[in-house]
């Protein structure tokens, strides 16, 4: 081993005391030149005192024994329980000459010469020969090259080679891109056996915002051998959440199915289907509401969360966090609320499990301080604050960095643009908008921002402008339709939504797109509810618009737009009226069970409770809320 590589005050060499026991060695690799001289004396056969040998192929590796045995368990026994002599040959013929030559290049390179086709082999042979960093090695390859054409292929072999890292990575894998996978490379799924395919289809962390798309995978995965596979719809239809899905389609498509018709197994699954669908369309009698809610009444987990911090309601600025559960059509309010103090009309984007919020007002101060929410670890931090106080400020992230455009300082409003660095933890000014602009709202689309509308201290606006990080340079894009200040924007499917806003007159219900091919803006389905100044996110394919100012007061309006019908639904309202917030669409928390809806148990209760809170509105009824109960 190299000096240099050594602790200090060991002078080139180990303490015998130390030489005892492997736990006092300092943990640190060969060093690149030790390697490649070690390479060099096997490639030239010197020193070398054991051959590894194929004699039907004509191939011989010569190697040295301790070298070999430092890395592998296998050729440690080999070595050190055979007879000694000056040169030993074995063979191993378990492993393809070609793919012990990669073997031995690992053992003295720490890299071999990985292809798609050739990882698979070199991982069974180092599992084989027992060398652990090889078969890591193998494995990050393996998720490096994950992708919807291998993802099950890989799942199946991490579950084949007792790998519990490379089957779970690729397992989730296979779960979060289910609806992708079983549109455009189901083929891997349905070939699956049911002992494989079972668990994926009924797994909580299934991404499915609709059970009928299990229940017609099921089916479709029957229908490519019924003969032999239709005796197993039993064990498949415990996997789809029937009590998730419309009692008509159950009854149309579950109930009716001729798999279903056909076995007699399946009667007692109708039967308990049913008697929970019919119970929910009668939940308004005292007996329902008692009821937990089944397991096929159970949502699964999402993949990804919406979460809203502070904003404006009741006549001040809030500090409230909320997230919403798509799965279960909830929001959840999280006690973890920023001891700095409320904001409003500030903006927000989220860098790995970090939530920034830029920026933003409280009724007396125009911030340009800015705070960090840890997602994981629940707390808040300060970092550092932008060169400009902005509030109504336009934020994203991109490429590991903060953008912050636009915005009111109280006195001016800005065509600055600044950019934060996580890792340094400094702001920097980039190149200026061609417009000054607050209370606009940006988005990023294929490594461009998009940043539109917004107010100029003078006239609503209804310009837009896009800019390039890799030249620095903003480009104006085509006017849109409408005038928008207090707009939100979003990218999705390779269009920009802008959604809702002020005009100058009064808040908007209108929707229009924007796709760069044609640099042409298209008019969209309106909005239920008018608002300004609200929250508007991406989640499942869909836009969700989350509260905001509808010209007399804050609201607490929730609704989503299905681009493909090209119309918007009602969803669970917040929990209170509120405006001058960002929504941010957050994916892949490792503890996202922290930010769900805890009492899935008791959704069935909820349920009635709503529909019976609803009542009593509408009926202008004098009961109070505890005659609910």
């Amino acid at each position: 081993m190299d000096d240099e590589l050594m602790p200090s005050g060991t002078a080139g060499t180990v303490p015998l005391a130390s030489r005892k026991s492997s736990e006092s060695l300092p943990k640190r690799c060969i060093s690149f030149m030790s390697m490649l001289a070690l390479c060099e004396m096997r490639l030239s056969e010197t020193l070398c005192d054991a051959s590894i040998v194929y004699p039907n192929e004509g191939h011989e590796f010569p190697v040295h024994r301790v070298i070999m045995s430092s890395c592998s368990d296998y050729f440690r026994t080999l070595f050190t329980t055979s007879l000694p002599s000056d040169k030993q040959t074995v063979t191993v013929p378990s492993v393809e000459p070609q793919v012990m030559a990669e073997v031995i290049r690992y053992v003295y390179c720490r890299e071999c010469n990985l292809t798609e086709r050739s990882v698979y082999d070199v991982f069974a042979a180092a599992d084989f020969l027992l060398i652990r960093s090889l078969t890591e090695y193998c494995g990050r390859f393996l998720l490096d090259h994950l992708r919807l054409d291998n993802c099950v292929a890989i799942m199946q072999f991490g579950k084949q080679r007792s790998s519990r890292q490379l089957y779970e990575a690729a397992r989730m894998y296979v779960l979060k891109q289910f609806p992708v996978l079983i549109r455009s490379n189901a083929d891997a799924l349905l070939q699956l056996s049911v002992e494989d395919l079972c668990p994926v289809l009924a797994s909580d962390q299934l991404n499915v915002s609709d059970e009928a798309t299990v229940w017609e995978f099921a089916v479709r995965w029957i229908d490519q051998d019924p003969r032999l596979r239709a005796r197993h719809l039993v064990p498949l239809m415990k996997t789809v959440r029937l009590g998730l899905l419309s009692t008509e389609y159950f009854s149309e498509k579950v109930k009716q199915n001729p798999y279903v018709v056909a076995t007699e197994e399946a009667k007692p699954l109708v039967i308990n289907a049913l008697t929970y669908l019919y119970d929910l369309e009668m939940i308004s009698t005292k007996a329902i509401r008692e009821m937990k809610t089944p397991a096929i009444g159970l949502p699964r987990l999402p993949h990804e969360v919406i979460f809203t911090v502070g904003g404006w309601s009741e006549g001040m600025p809030q500090a409230i966090i909320e997230t919403y559960d798509t799965r279960s059509d909830r929001w959840t309010r999280i006690p973890n609320e920023d001891l700095a103090g409320p904001r409003a009309y500030y903006g927000a984007a989220y860098i790995g499990t970090q939530l920034y919020c830029v920026g933003g007002f409280d009724g007396v101060e125009h911030f340009h301080t800015c705070r960090r929410f840890d997602m994981v670890e629940k707390v808040w931090h300060e970092i550092a604050p932008m060169h400009f106080r902005r509030c109504y400020v336009s934020v994203v992230a991109f490429d590991g960095l903060l953008y912050a455009m636009g915005g009111y300082d109280g006195s001016n409003r800005h065509n600055t643009v600044e950019r934060y660095n996580p890792h340094t933890n400094q702001w920097t000014l980039i190149a200026p908008m061609s417009a000054i602009r607050s209370d606009a709202d940006a988005c990023v689309l294929d490594g461009h921002i998009y940043i539109t509308g917004g107010f100029n201290g003078s006239e609503c606006l209804n310009t837009a402008e896009s800019y390039d990080p890799a030249t620095n340079l903003w480009s104006p894009l085509p006017p849109m339709h409408s005038r928008r200040s207090g707009v939100s924007c979003i990218a999705l499917d390779g269009l920009v939504y802008v959604v809702g806003g002020f005009n100058g007159l009064m808040r908007l219900v209108s929707c229009e797109r924007y796709d760069p091919a044609t640099r042409a803006w298209v008019v969209c389905a309106n909005m239920c509810y008018p608002r300004s100044n609200f929250g508007l996110e991406t989640i499942d394919g869909r836009l969700c618009a989350i509260g905001g100012y509808d010209g007399a007061s804050a609201v607490a309006y929730v609704e989503c737009y299905e681009p493909e019908l090209d119309e918007w639904c009602e969803a669970t309202n917040l929990s209170m009226l509120r405006s001058a917030f960002r929504a941010v669409t957050v994916a892949d928390l490792p503890n996202v069970a922290d930010y769900l809806h805890a009492d899935k148990e008791n959704l069935f209760n909820e349920l009635y409770r709503n529909r019976r809170l609803s009542e009593v509105m509408e009926s202008d009824s004098t009961s109070s809320i505890e005659d609910i109960d």
